[in-house]
Order: structure tokens, then sequence, then C-alpha cells
């Protein structure tokens, strides 16, 4: 019931990005349910019908991470003050989230369901009546379990990816560090390591010779001008005399980490490609070796964007930067994690697409094309992008107190525009040949 309040009392563009969710899983839902259309007609090709299915892993893996990214920039399951005395815990939010995501993906599964039967036939009274009986095997009866059966995996994937990535984490303790002790009465460590004897100065005893204290000019009661003051007397406290200042605090650490995944990815990436040429020595190259290469190459992409994104925002600093490029440089170099991963993986979707149309550019046969690949194609390539700009929703509201202080501090609106506007450029300069790369490389060797 909660989680259809908070489904129910949500923003207009929190709505939109639930219904995508549910597009996408209709779509997903429908593929599978050709691949069983497929099976009941063509009873004599099981191995076909389950290419089929095994293709139908890459639009349900989109799916669910646009599922997962569409929960995680959900301002109605994010944890505020007080919300645990009413019992709305990390845990319980992160229940709500589940049971949102699993709303919205059964929400698509069923639409899919329904136009499934209306374009078989079985459902009458509206237009397009039995439109594809032929394709989705409408002389044959369905078997109501199997088809519930597909359409309950992706929202059961969706459901548990979403409890996974959310699930409350107990915080992360400071790391200990050994205090130092210094002379008697001190705090902390020392400045300069004590010697033997540094002691004396305590007790009044002359345990290293002093320099004498310049000359007062000015006359004293009862002490001439030009005497010192003789080591047994103590200066008063207060009088500045103490002879180790304080040590200055550190200056807090503003570095950021760039993320470890570069060499993996350049490594995956570089194996990838390598796979794939050694596939193409022979004549008709192994699918399977070319699908080995291309999975590789798209988890390199995905590895190594965090990397090059947070790369892309040092390059923007270099070189004597101004005020533009040092923000836009530090945001990207700050949301580099955040961001990388999704615009590594539209850059793995695009360099397969095009390295696909590359291929089959009438020098090869031509891929059998039809309503179900262009939905499939239309399935990954919207999740994807729909992923991209979520994150990017996300990144916008990590940051949107820094943007309220920058305001305040009397930082024009403009400047800030001009500092994402830069972000944008700079990233698509980066990343749109190295996909352009990438992909004709991975084409080369199979053409």
């Amino acid at each position: 019931m909660l989680a259809l309040r908070l489904t129910r009392a949500a923003r207009p563009a929190v709505q939109l990005r639930r219904l995508l969710v549910a597009a996408a899983s209709a779509g997903t839902g429908f593929l599978l349910l050709s691949c069983l259309a497929h099976a009941l007609g063509h009873p004599e090709a099981a191995s076909a019908s389950a290419q089929r299915l095994a293709w139908c892993a890459v639009p349900l893996a989109a799916t669910v991470y646009l599922a997962l990214a569409v929960a995680r920039t959900d301002p109605g399951t994010r944890p505020r003050p007080g919300l645990s005395a009413v019992g709305l815990g990390p845990a319980r939010l992160m229940a709500v989230s589940a049971l949102t995501t699993a709303l919205s993906c059964t929400l698509g599964s069923l639409l899919a369901l329904l136009v499934f039967l209306h374009l078989r036939g079985d459902l009458t009274g509206m237009p397009f009546d039995g439109a594809a009986a032929g394709m989705l095997a409408s002389d044959r009866s369905l078997p109501l379990p199997a088809a519930l059966t597909l359409l309950a995996v992706l929202p059961a994937t969706a459901t548990t990816a979403v409890a996974l990535a959310l699930r409350p984490r107990d915080p992360v303790p400071p790391p200990r560090t050994v205090r130092g002790f210094g002379r008697f009465g001190a705090y902390g460590g020392s400045p300069r390591k004590e010697t033997f004897g540094a002691a004396g100065r305590f007790r009044g005893g002359a345990a290293q010779p002093k320099a004498p204290a310049p000359a007062d000019p000015r006359p004293t009661g009862g002490r001439a001008a030009g005497t010192t003051v003789a080591d047994g007397d103590a200066p008063a406290p207060g009088t500045g005399a103490d002879p180790e200042p304080p040590a200055p605090a550190p200056a807090p650490d503003t570095e950021v980490e760039p993320p470890s995944g570069l060499p993996w990815g350049v490594a995956l990436v570089t194996a990838g490609l390598a796979v794939q040429a050694y596939a193409g020595r022979t004549a008709p190259a192994p699918a399977l070796a070319v699908l080995l290469g291309w999975l590789l190459t798209a988890t390199g992409l995905v590895l190594a964007a965090p990397g090059l994104t947070h790369l892309c925002g040092r390059l923007l600093q270099s070189t004597r930067p101004g005020a533009l490029r040092l923000l836009a440089g530090r945001v990207l170099m700050a949301e580099a994690a955040r961001i990388g991963r999704p615009l590594g993986v539209v850059c793995a979707v695009a360099s397969a697409g095009y390295a696909t149309t590359a291929l089959y550019d009438g020098t090869g046969p031509a891929p059998a094309s039809g309503p179900l690949s262009a939905l499939g194609v239309l399935v990954v390539a919207g999740s994807t992008l729909a992923t991209l700009l979520t994150a990017a929703v996300e990144a916008r509201q990590c940051r949107a107190e820094t943007v309220a202080a920058l305001l305040r501090l009397g930082a024009p609106a403009g400047m800030l525009r001009g500092a994402a506007v830069l972000r944008a450029a700079a990233l698509l300069a980066l990343f749109g040949p190295l996909t352009l790369g990438i992909a004709a490389l991975s084409a080369l060797p199979l053409r």
C-alpha cells in the first residue's frame, strides 16, 4: 500500500521514468512471447528457437539496468531524517523501491501479454485483430503457464537487482590512527622529536642553553635596561614564550581518487579485438567466437569508461584553466563513476550497432530484419540512452547543494550552464571517435 501511495504521489518527471521502465518491460516481454510463439510454430527448429531466446538476454539486461537506474534516482524512497522513527528505515525504503520496480515491470509485462494476444487474434473487438496471426502461431493453443513464466522473468530479475543494489550497508568505520604523545601535557604528536633531558625546563633547570633575551630599552621598575632573565625564572603564562608552537592542522584532501578499472578495461578491449581478429581468419567466422569477442569488447568499454571520464575531466583542467574549465573538469572527475558506466554501455551498444551495419553493407549476407529485430534494437538503444539520462539526473541531484552554494556566492547561472555544455562536448569529443574506432576494428576482420 505504501508503494502504491508513493507511486501515485510522485512528480511527473519520476512518473515519466517509471513509464519508460514499463515500456521497456513491455517490449522485452513481447520479445520473450515471440520466442515462445516461434517454438510453437516450428517444433522441428528447436535450436533456432533457443538462439532467439538467448538473444533476448540483451534487451533483458538493458531493461534491468534501466530499472536499477530509475530506482536509484527515485526521491520518494531516499532516506530522510525522522523516517526511521515512523518505521521507514533503510531496509523498509529498500523494500519500497523493490516493490515500486516490481509494479512497473509487472505493468509492462501485462501490457505485452495483452498486445500479444490481440495480435494473435485471441482478443477481438479492437483494431488490428490478428494482424500477426501467422508470425505468432495463432493456430496453436498458447500454453498459459509457459507464457506467465517467461513474463515473470523480467520483474523477478529487476526486483532482485534493485534489492541487492539498494540494500542497507553498515557504515565503514574510519581507519584507526595511533595517536602520538609528546611532552607532558601536550595533546597529539609533537612537531619535533623530544631529546633526552628536555623535561628539565618544567623543573626550572637548565636542560639546554638559552639565548639571552633582547635588551629592553625602556626602563622598568627594579630592573635595569639590558639585563637578561635568569635561567631559573620561568616565563609567565600567556606571554608568547612557548618554544614549541602547535603544529598547523593538515589541509583537507580534495584530490578525487581516479577509478581503478581503466587498465582492466583496456586489457579486455584488446582481448576482444584479438578474439575477433582470430575468428576472421576462417571464411565463415564462427558465431561463438564473434559473440565472445563482442562481449569482451563491450565489458572492457564499460570498465574503462569511468577512468576515461576521469581522464577527460583532468585534461579539461590542464594548461592554466579558467573558472569555467576548472568547474567542468572537477565535476567530471567527481562524477566519473556515476556517469562513466552508463556512458560505456551506450558506447558498447553503439559500436555493436555500427559494426553490424558496416559488416552487412552489401558485401555479406543480410541479417534477418523484421519487426521483431526492430523492436529489439529499439528496446536496447532506448534503454541505454534512458539509463544515461537517468544517471545524469542522479548526478545533478547529488550536486544540488553545491550548485546552490555557488549561486549564493554570486556565481552566474550562465557559467553553470556553460560548464554543463563544456562537459557534454568534452565527453562527445572523447567517446565519439573511440566508439567509431572500436566498431571499425571489430568489423574489419569479419569482412
